[in-house]
């Protein structure tokens, strides 16, 4: 069985990068040229390590894309907003928050290119934050043998952007976050590691055990590997380097989510009712078992919140993750209060 996962895993990367980019986008600088300029750029306070919005542009309605200069990074990032009904630009309101998280080899545009989330009733009662987090950035602050520094992902979307956003442009202290594959595995090690940040979490089709074994270290590797990063800069070796995995994997840190909501979904990599006959998935195949293995851990534990819809046959694809978004809207919405009627 190891041998067969690990061998289509492989096979996968080499061949497609990865099973199931989103429909190709624009790069974000040719995005970002062609469109009109939005609100002016004093709207918000600089974070404090410096910071700052340098560019803004009104994308379609109710969707704002911002450019941050940002020291984490060394470098600057677009971020999507998907605004609630009554923002303005430098509002003094404040909304509830969802943090909407990419995965691999897609950016900041993957969800309002490949799902109907702006289209959600429910989700214009909040800020949606959709962030730029690299091809294979996985939601860290990059170990880089030990050098540290950039890309450092977490601290620009947990602390640089945040304080941007709760500066100038309605976020509130009111957070859920959710996200597919690796940004699934980005939702739930957020919210584990920064306990009190999220009031609830959502993976569909997540990488939520990068050291499961077997396959989980050799998949995480190959897929930076495969997009051309230095996959020993992540977090090191998985063995030598074994506490800094620890320290980011969601299944090692199941006691720091039972106090929250959590949702956790994925298919089992054959064909499922919105596939093409004859479909299959071996990151889905790996994700389910890793994302069965959490929840084995976590709904052992008492007082935990725990929901799952490990719904049987689907691929790692749109269809599916934009379906989930809906189903679990209940969760993260009711975590924040917010009515999620007709989703």
């Amino acid at each position: 069985m190891r041998v067969r996962i690990l061998a289509a895993l492989a096979a996968a990367v080499l061949i497609t990068g990865l099973a199931a980019a989103p429909p190709a986008v624009a790069a974000p600088s040719a995005v970002a040229a062609s469109l009109p300029v939005a609100a002016p750029l004093a709207v918000a306070r600089p974070a404090a390590d410096g910071a700052r919005v340098v560019a803004t542009r009104q994308v379609a309605d109710r969707q704002l894309d911002l450019t941050v200069s940002s020291p984490a990074l060394g470098t600057t990032a677009p971020v999507r907003l998907l605004t609630p009904d009554g923002w303005t630009a430098g509002t003094h309101r404040h909304w509830p928050t969802l943090w909407l998280l990419h995965g691999c080899c897609g950016d900041y545009t993957s969800w309002t290119s490949a799902t109907d989330v702006a289209a959600i009733p429910a989700l214009r009662h909040v800020l949606v934050v959709m962030p730029e987090a690299g091809r294979t950035g996985f939601y860290s602050n990059w170990w880089n043998h030990g050098a540290g520094g950039a890309p450092a992902w977490e601290t620009f979307h947990l602390t640089e952007l945040r304080q941007i956003l709760e500066h100038g442009y309605g976020a509130g202290p009111d957070r859920v976050v959710a996200g597919l594959s690796m940004g699934g595995f980005g939702a739930l090690s957020y919210a584990a590691r920064h306990p009190g940040m999220f009031r609830a979490a959502a993976s569909y089709s997540g990488v939520v055990d990068p050291l499961y074994s077997p396959g989980g270290p050799e998949n995480v590797l190959s897929i930076a590997r495969g997009q051309g990063a230095d996959p020993d800069a992540l977090w090191g070796d998985p063995v030598a380097q074994r506490d800094i995995w620890a320290a980011h994997d969601p299944y090692e840190l199941a006691s720091a989510l039972r106090r929250i909501p959590v949702f956790l979904s994925c298919g089992d990599g054959t064909a499922g009712p919105l596939d093409p006959p004859g479909a299959t998935s071996a990151y889905e195949t790996l994700f389910l078992a890793e994302g069965r293995h959490l929840a084995g851990r976590l709904g052992a534990l008492p007082g935990n919140r725990l929901v799952t819809d490990f719904y049987g046959p689907g691929t790692h694809s749109w269809p599916y993750w934009q379906r989930e978004l809906h189903r679990s809207l209940p969760v993260l919405l009711g975590a924040l209060g917010v009515a999620a009627a007709a989703t």
